[in-house]
Order: C-alpha cells, then structure tokens, then sequence
C-alpha cells in the first residue's frame, strides 16, 4: 500500500470510499516502520497493539454507518514527552526509563474523541533541551532527506517520521523553536500555537511559560485540521484559553488573504545567515508577492537580546520543573539501598539518570535563581522579554503578519555542533522571539531551493493562527 504523501484529507477521503480499511493502513504504517526506522530512528516504542485495537474500532464503526470524524483512523505519530496513558513516557530521558503513563493528556483526549491513531512515541533531545535530537539518552535520530545530518529538535523525532511517510502528521512541542526548526530541517509543515491555545496538560514540562504543543504535517492544511482538533481551554491548565477558531482556519478566502500585509523584520536578514537560506526565503517572498500581498520592511530592535533573554529564563523554569525527579516520586534508582541518605538518593539519582545537556542547564537555572544573582540575570531577562513583546505589538499595529528565516542554516551534519553547545543555540535565533512573546509561528517549506530543504517563518499575532496558516494554504498552491 502505498503511504507516500498520504494526507489526513487524503486518508479520510479514502477511508470514506472504502478503498482501504483503518486496519489495513495502520498494519501497512507497522510494515514500513519496521524496514524504514532502523536507519531513520524516529520511533522510542511503537504502540502496535493499542493503535491496531483503535483502528478496528474504527472500521466497526464505518461498518455500522456511524460519523466518521475528520481525523478518525489517521495514523499519528506522538513526541514521547506527551502523555499517553498506560503507555511509556520516556522524554528521551534514563531517569523515566521505566515509566508509563497514569493520564491521558488533554490533546491525547480529544485526539481519542476523534478515534485518531497512535502509531508510537516519538524520539526527542532529552526533556526537549536540543535543536538536533542528538542529545536523547536512547538513539540518534538522522535526517530522512540526507542520514549523515540531523534532522532538528527537540521535535526531530517526529519531524522525521513524517518527512519519511512513517507517520501521517506527528505532534511535538516548542519551547524556543523546537517545532518550527525541524520541520524546516525535514521539508515539512510545523506549527508552534498561540501560548494558550493548546492545553498543555500531561506534556512533561520543561519551561511552563514558553512551552506549547503544536502539529507536524505534510501539508498546511494538515497542520490546520490538527491544530483546530487539539486547541482550546482546559480547565486543568489555567494558562489555557477559551478560542474559537472558526471555519477561515479551514477555508480561507484568497480576498481576505490578499488584505494581510507582511512584515520583513530587517534585524533577521543579518550577516551569519547562509547564502542558500537568504535565496531560499527571497523564492518565498517572491512567490507571496504573485499573491498581491502587499509587503512592509519593520524594525524589531530588541531581537539581539532575545537569545540571551531565553537562555535564563528557560534553564531558571527548567531547573524549577525537573526538581520533582528526585529518586522518590520519579525515577528511583534500582539499586539504591537502606543506608543511603536522602540527599545521596538525590546524587545519584540525577547524576546517573540526566543528561549532559539536561545537568547544563539545570546548573545554570540554579544560579540564575540564586541569592545575589536573581535580579542582576533572571529579573532582568524578563524585563527584555517584556520589551521584545513591545516590539511585536508595535508592529502589528502597521502589519498583520511577519515573515522571518526559520533557521540561519539547513541541516547541520550529526556531531558538527553536539561539542559546542554555544554553536547550537545560536542556530535557534530566530524561533525563540516568538516564544517570548507568546505568538503563532509556523514553518513552512521553500518550494524548489534545490537542495536540503529549508522552511520560511510566518508569525502572527495572537490566536490569530487563521492568518499565517491561510497565508500558507495559498502559498502550496501556487
């Protein structure tokens, strides 16, 4: 059966003319991911017997002439840090090795409601801390369209498993980037949500105030379909809001499209971005052009300190987040014994269970929080995240939408970076604002570049997802 580019409107199309049972595709995707994923690496554990179980659910139900949703049967593909309930939730990480899911997280519930199927758990950087999946305590994922490279992160897992047709769409998370920049690595759609407009109950955390669950996907409009299946408030995140998103998510109209205007945030296009990046996002630009879509140059003058301002708020929240790992209520070590202080549980523990990566930046949110230093770095960086949100409300009151790089590279190759963690954060310069600053951006592939793939960024203002992602649909169809 042949699942290359195979759509969520594609697959539901097919479901409904009964070309092919919700069973037989879910065993075909088993099929492939067990000749493909050995190479690729996208999948922790594979959760054959529950997605098999649904998708015959599924088919009783077409059988029976019941309604069939437009994502039920679709094959999806889950960051293995979103749980799942009775399943394994590893966040790529030893210390939750053998952990399994008690609840169902929010966007697992709807997506359940919807009688969707999960094919597995995929790999991610350790507690999502990475932008190459190179950092996960398990495996190495690679890049579909070229294995020597990385395919991004944190969500390189499931950005991997649909470029390679191993999932339909996959969900992932993004704390500064960790959606849109894999995407743009693997050639395929990335959407980072409006903070708040997705629950983020039962993903494991790493920095409460930045982190969102958004879609992976071939196509714009998957991306769309998923996003407006998982959005909305919960009552058990306060954070979360109350949205509706209607139907110009889904079907936007070219007129109400061409009345957008596009910001170019001169701070973005600057010495370091590569020549084939800079020519791949002046394709795009040209493109949106044919669409009569009128075009702005604007100024974002704080975006040089947004790398700085994230790198101490985020390891500050992440050191808040992952005291809870501490041998007692998760990841208690096997061979500790009844002599051991509490103290010494907690060493041992957290010395044998993070990562590198992980103890980096739990060492640096520390400090960052500690006496003496607390207002000289973290109150401080949130006074320039305050700032670059000015910056954003600013412009939007000139233009709807801002069009940036996605990342100041391709692909990198695998181990070109994992040495120099400085190298590395830098390639997330231009994701991170948008986090800060609790907007929607999505990545987007440039169609033709002729080389790796390469995404460019559109970010709107907030809940104002219909936007970008009408932008988007025009775009794939010209």
């Amino acid at each position: 059966m042949d699942l290359n580019n195979l759509t969520i409107k594609k697959f539901h199309k097919g479901l409904l003319g009964k070309q092919f049972s919700a069973f037989e595709i879910a065993k075909a995707f088993f099929d492939y991911i067990e000749e493909k994923d050995s190479e690729i690496g996208a999948y922790l554990q594979l959760t054959k017997d529950l997605a098999l179980l649904r998708a015959n659910k599924v088919d009783i139900e077409l059988a029976e002439g019941k309604k069939m949703e437009i994502l039920t049967g679709v094959p999806l593909a889950i960051k293995d840090n979103i749980l799942i309930e009775n399943e394994p939730a590893t966040a790529a990480s030893k210390i939750l090795a053998n952990y399994r899911a008690s609840y169902d997280a929010i966007v697992i519930k709807k997506l359940k409601k919807n009688n969707a199927v999960f094919l597995g758990k995929t790999n991610l950087d350790e507690f999502a801390m990475g932008s190459s999946t190179e950092n996960s305590a398990f495996k190495i994922t690679r890049n579909p369209i070229d294995l020597e490279r990385v395919p991004g992160g944190s969500s390189g897992g499931s950005a991997a498993a649909v470029a390679a047709d191993m999932a339909v769409a996959a969900l992932g998370s993004d704390t500064g980037g960790s959606i849109r920049q894999p995407a743009s690595f693997c050639g395929v759609v990335g959407l980072k949500p409006t903070y708040g407009a997705v629950s983020r109950f039962g993903l494991i955390a790493m920095a409460s105030s930045l982190d969102q669950i958004g879609p992976i996907a071939k196509t714009v409009e998957d991306a769309a379909i998923l996003f407006k299946e998982i959005s909305g408030r919960d009552k058990l995140d306060s954070t979360s809001r109350d949205i509706e998103y209607g139907d110009e998510l889904l079907n936007p109209k070219l007129e109400n499209v061409r009345k957008l205007r596009i910001g170019i945030p001169k701070e973005y296009f600057i010495e370091g971005l590569d020549k084939q990046v800079s020519e791949a996002i002046n394709l795009a630009i040209d493109s949106l052009k044919s669409l009569k879509i009128e075009f702005k140059e604007i100024s974002l003058p704080h975006t040089k300190h947004a790398l700085s301002c994230y790198y101490i708020i985020m390891p500050a929240e992440v050191s808040a987040n992952l005291a809870r790992f501490d041998g007692i209520r998760y990841g208690q070590t096997s061979d500790v014994n009844g002599k051991m202080s509490l103290k010494d549980i907690y060493l041992k523990t957290r010395g044998e269970g993070f990562g590198e990566e992980v103890k980096r930046r739990i060492i640096l949110g520390t400090f960052v929080l500690s006496s003496g230093y607390y207002d000289a770095y973290y109150a401080k960086a949130q006074k320039v995240r305050q700032l670059i949100k000015q910056d954003f409300d600013e412009a939007f009151a000139e233009i709807d939408v801002i069009l940036t790089p996605v990342s100041p590279t391709a692909a990198f190759k695998i181990g070109e970076k994992i040495d120099d963690p400085l190298k590395m954060y830098l390639g997330d310069i231009f994701t991170i604002p948008a986090n800060l600053a609790d907007l929607p951006a999505v990545s987007i592939p440039v169609k033709k570049t002729g080389g790796l793939p390469i995404g460019f960024q559109l970010i709107g203002k907030p809940f104002r997802e219909a936007d970008i992602l009408g932008i988007g649909q025009f775009y794939e169809k010209l």
